[in-house]
């Protein structure tokens, strides 16, 4: 279950690039527990999909399939778009 739309699309979007042999979901398994571990004790797991977005922006920077002035260009681009958004209406770039 995903309490917002960009989860279900970051969890898409892993299992996709899986799909197409961008890595290994043991890779994939092993990055995310790391950064689950990094979180410490004190994480409750409301962060579980910001963790794993976190996750899948490195392993797309290590195996150069995007720079990360890119996915940070982007993700600017979508904070603007949200903010300039009205409430309820769908966040288009």
């Amino acid at each position: 279950m995903f309490a917002e739309p960009w989860q279900a699309q970051a969890f898409a979007l892993a299992v996709q690039l899986h799909e197409k042999g961008a890595f290994a979901w043991t890779e994939w398994a092993h990055a995310l527990s790391e950064r689950l571990k990094a979180a410490g004790p004190d994480d409750d797991g409301s962060r579980y999909y910001e963790h794993w977005l976190a996750t899948l922006e490195d392993l797309v920077t290590a195996k150069r399939l995007a720079a990360a002035s890119e996915l940070a260009g982007r993700r600017q681009a979508w904070e603007a778009a949200y903010r300039r958004t009205p409430h309820g209406h769908p966040v288009e770039l």
